[in-house]
């Protein structure tokens, strides 16, 4: 008799959220724009997680929005050593940053800027990145093997996104994973 063929679950990160995971028929995904998200994995303990996060530093809780940085970052490492990660050998990957409209502020520059100096403050591991640009990216990410896959996507995908909160299928004009 054959074995039943397991269905990965998909867990959604949208902005301003997080999630970790240490089973591996779970994978997270997620789509960005200016916005960044931060996959940290555990490659003893076989857990990982994604945060997704639209500003870069510190936000308080009144100004209506946790969906910041430090705020982000916190959470997602607490996140992870509540089900068994060691801090010591958590690696990061980090995804995002692009600027979108090039008449406002770079956003982007800024989130990037904030996690590169928060991951080295706390001494994690940039294992790979792709940030910057001008396109948006969706995001999967194995959080029991570290895997990240990267597809480009139109901005018009993102923005529509942002109406629906849940991303649309992609437009694909390339690929990365990193291992």
């Amino acid at each position: 008799m054959r074995e039943p063929i397991l269905q990965m679950k998909t867990i959604t990160v949208i902005q301003g959220d997080f999630a970790v995971s240490k089973d591996e028929n779970t994978k997270m995904a997620t789509l960005l724009g200016s916005c960044v998200a931060t996959c940290l994995y555990d490659p003893l303990a076989r857990i990982g997680g994604m945060n997704h996060f639209l500003l870069p530093g510190f936000c308080d809780s009144s100004s209506g929005t946790m969906s910041c940085g430090l705020n982000m970052m916190e959470l997602l490492i607490n996140g992870l050593l509540r089900q068994g990660a060691d801090r010591r050998r958590l690696q990061a990957k980090m995804f995002g940053g692009a600027q979108l409209n090039g008449n406002l502020t770079n956003i982007g520059e800024q989130n990037i800027e904030f996690t590169r100096d928060f991951l080295k403050y706390e001494g994690i591991s940039l294992l790979g990145e792709s940030v910057g640009g001008n396109v948006g990216r969706r995001i999967q990410f194995c959080p029991t093997s570290g895997k990240a896959r990267q597809r480009f996507v139109s901005n018009a995908d993102i923005h529509a996104a942002e109406k629906i909160v849940k991303a649309p299928t992609a437009v694909v004009s390339a690929d990365l994973e990193l291992f």
